[in-house]
């Protein structure tokens, strides 16, 4: 099926599914989705500084086809971005994890699956044929980190993504408003606000509660609110640091990923530490407000990591002309998170495959228009 018949042509922008998402969706769950730390500063910072990248078209000029065609640890992705890691994906939209993994696979880009998404390591492996990569949120127990590595080795993941930026849960207004620190509650405000989104309210209901479907064997099934609220702080508290890491790196065998770079002692320590790839990337602006934007972040880490380090990068990115204009910066390949869930949200499980068409369509029309025959050439069309 074409691109063109896979677009909605009711929502042809990223900014439509977001509309539409944030009028299906419980406010609680919607402000999760979207929001960032603090006064959300970082949150437009990624936006707007990735807004100032412009880029030079070369019209007259021989040119080939357009390919979005990416290599990527020795696979071949049908174009140059992937869908990031996101927590609690099935309070946001019921079996959003699930339908954005089938989505990926039907596309050929990555899928990462978070530690503490709603759906199991295993289920999401089936449903991408072993393609999906795993984010690990290290744990603090070393027997549970390995057994976690263990299951995604069984699972046949090839590429693991270690998280580096959550050295503490960020401040979340909103969230805090809304009962969705941990321990979660429920109020009569967010009953109200259920009871105003039916069709997520009776999707919910037939998936049954989100819960961290991958972390369900280490807490079972009768661990209360309470009890879950502080499992959660006590077995993934901690700073991630070389000493952790070596460990890890030693065990596993696939490819491996550092998620959370900004700075350069932190690119210099990945290389030294044999990661294969790093993502360039801040959690969408929702742990340190005070920190810079992503695009600003990139050319630090590409000048401080060795030359064969694959530069990914991901925060910020809401279209097929952000991901040209990263590519052109300096990044290998990009990924992103929001846009998603906000087609998920739009459109239910159809929402998937509707992203990833009209991102493909974006980017593509920005090569045709630039001249460029291929993203891996974007960044001779950065305007200097």
């Amino acid at each position: 099926m074409g691109a063109t018949s896979e677009i909605n042509s009711r929502y042809p922008s990223i900014n439509d599914l977001r509309e539409k998402a944030k009028k299906r969706i419980p406010r609680f769950a919607f402000e999760y989705l979207d929001g960032g730390c603090n006064d959300e500063v970082n949150l437009y910072k990624n936006n707007n500084d990735l807004h100032q990248i412009e880029l030079v078209p070369r019209y007259l000029r021989e040119h080939q086809p357009i390919s979005l065609e990416t290599k990527l640890f020795g696979k071949t992705y049908s174009a140059p971005f992937g869908i990031s890691p996101i927590g609690l994906q099935g309070l946001m939209w019921p079996k959003s994890p699930q339908i954005l993994a089938k989505a990926a696979t039907e596309h050929n880009i990555p899928f990462i699956l978070s530690t503490v998404s709603t759906a199991s390591i295993e289920e999401i492996a089936q449903l991408t044929e072993g393609k999906t990569w795993f984010q690990l949120y290290n744990p603090a127990d070393a027997t549970l980190r390995n057994d976690l590595l263990r299951r995604a080795e069984e699972a046949g993941i090839e590429v693991l993504v270690l998280l580096a930026d959550v050295p503490t849960f960020g401040h979340r207004p909103k969230d805090i408003k809304n009962g969705l620190a941990m321990p979660p509650k429920l109020s009569a405000s967010t009953l109200f606000q259920i009871l105003q989104k039916p069709e997520w309210a009776i999707r919910s209901l037939g998936a049954g509660t989100p819960t961290f479907e991958t972390l369900k064997p280490y807490f079972g099934s009768k661990m209360n609110l309470k009890q879950l609220g502080a499992f959660m702080d006590q077995t993934f508290s901690g700073k991630l640091s070389a000493e952790r890491i070596a460990p890890i790196r030693d065990r596993w065998k696939g490819k491996l990923v550092l998620k959370g770079m900004a700075s350069e002692h932190d690119a210099k320590v990945a290389s030294s530490l044999g990661f294969d790839g790093v993502i360039v990337s801040n959690h969408g602006g929702r742990q340190l407000d005070a920190g810079e934007s992503t695009i600003k972040s990139l050319p630090r880490v590409l000048n401080s990591v060795s030359k064969d380090m694959t530069v990914m990068i991901d925060s910020g990115l809401r279209s097929g002309p952000d991901v040209a204009r990263v590519l052109a910066s300096g990044a290998h390949f990009s990924f992103m998170g929001r846009p998603f869930m906000y087609g998920v949200g739009a459109l239910g499980s159809k929402g998937g495959t509707h992203t990833i068409a009209l991102l493909k369509r974006e980017l593509r029309q920005v090569l045709e228009q630039l001249c460029c025959e291929n993203p891996s050439d974007l960044s001779d069309f950065l305007a200097k």
